[in-house]
């Protein structure tokens, strides 16, 4: 009997091997479309790859639907990961395209936020977050609840989705590295069923990932290693930047350099490299592993090849020599020098930065504003029951709140407030992907991957928190869903009458 994935995740100790198959632009009759099948159909044969993981307009670029691609080797038996992205499609469009795939068999998905759409032409939905999307496919696994003029009504049918989602620690500064660990533990709470890492090159942030998950409640999460293939072109885009939440250091970018001379181009260097991280994974405890880079099925295979040929204990050179981080990067654990890798003991933290007047006096006016019981919050609710218009409220608060929300915050006056979520800093005017539960994983070295908004919200929200010693607490809050019904609506008047997020977590 075969096995799904599922199954294959959770039972057995066999260390797993997932490909990634890029899909392309154009229809199936493209020369690249019929070279990608011919790839795939080789994948789909070859008893050693457990599954096909296909993209979702990679890069922010448009491309062909996963499952175009994903339908024959669905057919062929193969077990197939179809990624799902937010940043092309408001709920409504996840959801139908999620009861799509389930019609259509494929139940294994890869959750995610998504790239920036390329080159700044198409207009980013990021309705909703890869919380809200992993919040979503496990709803309608617990049978989707519908509702009828405003009271619950019929259950739809379950469905049976094998969730999947991406983090990373590959990243600079602590307010980067430390919301990216809070936002894989809301993940998995929300549903996440098994876990791909990004792409990096730092054997001791591979472990502490490991260890982490181990040491937070998560080790019966299944963890998988991103396997990427580099070459001396691909090396230097991701030194430049260009990928968001990729890094290559300047010191591994000279030794991918220095094979551009030689007679192959480097090839049996990138492939060794890739089958000693291979085997890196295998040795810390990994599930399995996710190869990408590659359009080459006789790359594959020769990757397999050497991980199988090394020493069982040669992981741990391996380790030892893929060490490529930058100057100053920030680890949760102390360093064992005895094997130069991630002890379990956690650092000291660097001394935590003043937080400011402004966050100081936000903090003030909130708690006097919106703590039930004192007055200032119980005076604003009956004025606004009373009020003409009980969406914006009494016409002079509303203007207070518009001036007071656009002069400190740059409020865009979306109706569901998140700021005092996120220390106080709006995800509207100042994360270019309105998350609300956590930062993506596409920040370069503390800043957005957008041009032009500065340093991540999250990182910020983070030190701030950290100043009054509350950093755990960045991520303690139920999943927010932003209600697109109170755009323009006054947000005080929403919360003070129970209509915005804050209302509907707490019957959660």
């Amino acid at each position: 009997m075969v096995q799904t994935l599922r199954e294959k995740f959770f039972s057995g100790p066999e260390f797993l091997v997932g490909a990634e198959l890029v899909s392309v632009r154009g229809t199936m009759a493209e020369r690249s479309a019929v070279k990608a099948r011919a790839y795939a159909q080789q994948l789909t044969e070859c008893p050693a790859i457990d599954w096909i993981s296909i993209t979702d307009n990679a890069g922010g670029n448009p491309q062909l639907a996963p499952q175009a691609l994903a339908k024959p080797i669905l057919y062929a038996g193969k077990e197939v990961v179809i990624h799902l992205t937010c940043k092309d499609l408001n709920r409504n469009g996840l959801e139908s395209e999620a009861w799509l795939l389930e019609s259509e068999g494929f139940q294994n998905i890869l959750a995610m936020t998504g790239d920036y759409p390329a080159g700044g032409l198409a207009k980013p939905v990021f309705d909703i977050d890869s919380i809200g999307l992993i919040s979503l496919l496990e709803k309608m696994n617990q049978g989707f609840g519908l509702e009828q003029n405003g009271a619950a009504g019929r259950r739809l049918g379950k469905t049976r989705f094998f969730i999947g989602a991406v983090t990373t620690n590959f990243k600079l500064q602590e307010g980067e590295v430390m919301p990216q660990y809070f936002k894989l533990q809301k993940k998995v709470e929300c549903g996440a069923q098994f876990i791909i890492n990004q792409i990096g090159f730092d054997a001791r942030k591979m472990q502490e990932q490991r260890v982490y998950m181990d040491d937070h409640g998560m080790g019966a999460t299944p963890l998988i290693g991103n396997v990427y293939v580099l070459n001396p072109h691909v090396a230097q885009i991701f030194h430049d930047g260009r990928i968001p939440g990729v890094v290559v250091t300047s010191e591994l970018l000279e030794q991918c350099q220095r094979q551009a001379s030689s007679p192959d181009r480097g090839e049996a260097f990138f492939l060794e490299l890739a089958a000693r991280q291979m085997a890196i994974y295998r040795g810390l405890g990994y599930r399995g592993v996710y190869l990408g880079g590659i359009s080459d099925f006789a790359a594959v295979a020769r990757i397999l090849e050497l991980e199988r040929s090394f020493a069982r204990d040669g992981w741990k050179q391996f380790a030892r020599q893929m060490r490529f981080s930058r100057p100053g990067e920030f680890y949760y654990y102390d360093e064992d020098r005895a094997t130069a890798l991630s002890s379990r003991q956690p650092r000291t933290k660097e001394e935590a930065r003043p937080a400011g007047a402004m966050y100081r006096l936000s903090q003030w006016a909130h708690d006097a504003m919106f703590t039930p019981g004192h007055t200032l919050h119980d005076v604003g609710k009956r004025l606004c029951q009373d009020a003409a218009d009980p969406a914006q409220g009494p016409g002079p608060l509303r203007a207070l709140e518009r001036m007071s929300k656009a002069a400190l915050y740059q409020c865009r006056d979306c109706g569901d407030c998140s700021l005092p979520e996120i220390a106080f800093l709006c995800p509207e005017s100042q994360c270019a992907k309105n998350q609300r539960n956590g930062p993506c994983g596409g920040t370069r070295a503390g800043a957005c991957e957008v041009d032009g908004f500065g340093d991540c919200i999250w990182l910020r929200a983070y030190e701030r928190l950290k100043a009054d010693g509350a950093e755990q607490d960045l991520l303690r809050h139920v999943p927010m869903t932003q209600n697109q019904g109170l755009r323009g609506a006054s947000a005080w008047a929403n919360f003070w009458l129970g209509r915005d997020h804050t209302a509907r977590d707490s019957q959660t």
